[in-house]
């Protein structure tokens, strides 16, 4: 398996009640944030410190820990945006760039309509946020943007709440030495290409656009 599912009793109650249909929209936002808040963590267990000297407690002087790296926040318009403020609690000065794509009804396929990157890489390590890893294509899209704009696939870590077995061995396979970090796993997708039993369309629970 070349992903991480995280493992955490806090992390596995929350996402059941993400994944109920009675869960409300503002519920079903703060839960997304709090699962994202776990994975963030996880995800973060290898960044680099750098020494800070010259600090002062109320007692006494003390050297102390700062990340070193610069990060990036790359959320997946528009269910990426409900993973986006936990992250950017994490990391308060992190560069946030959107990736607009979705996926069209009928071939499945991602289509990009989005994307405002600078000219070249200014983070170290960026998160890509996306909710939900289906059949896969989403994912491997924004890898491939984020690749073209000149990061390594190294400094790419891909946050995910919920995904389908055959997507994510498809990013993994499609995108290799990509880390993911991903609250569950289910088995299989519907022909229509969603998550079973999944958590429905996470862009409409959260925005409360349910038809």
């Amino acid at each position: 398996m070349s992903y991480n599912i995280v493992q955490h009793p806090v992390l596995a109650h929350k996402l059941t009640q993400l994944r109920d249909q009675s869960t409300p929209s503002h519920e079903f936002r703060r839960l997304v944030k709090e699962i994202s808040t776990i994975l963030g963590v996880e995800a973060s267990r290898s960044l680099q410190l750098t020494q800070v000297p010259g600090l002062h407690s109320p007692i006494a002087p003390f050297t102390g820990q700062a990340i070193a790296h610069r990060i990036g926040i790359s959320p997946i318009l528009r269910a990426g945006i409900g993973m986006c403020e936990p992250i950017l609690d994490l990391f308060p000065t992190a560069s946030v760039f959107y990736l607009g794509l979705f996926r069209e009804k009928v071939s499945l396929q991602p289509v990009e309509y989005y994307q405002k990157l600078p000219p070249h890489p200014t983070v170290d390590t960026l998160y890509l946020l996306d909710p939900l890893v289906a059949t896969g294509g989403t994912a491997i899209a924004a890898v491939s943007m984020l690749l073209d704009w000149g990061l390594k696939i190294e400094n790419i870590k891909l946050l995910v709440l919920l995904g389908s077995k055959p997507g994510l061995d498809k990013v993994a396979a499609e995108c290799p030495g990509l880390e993911i970090f991903v609250g569950a796993v289910d088995e299989q997708l519907t022909d229509k290409g969603m998550i079973l039993p999944g958590l429905g369309d996470s862009g409409d629970r959260l925005f409360a656009t349910l038809g």
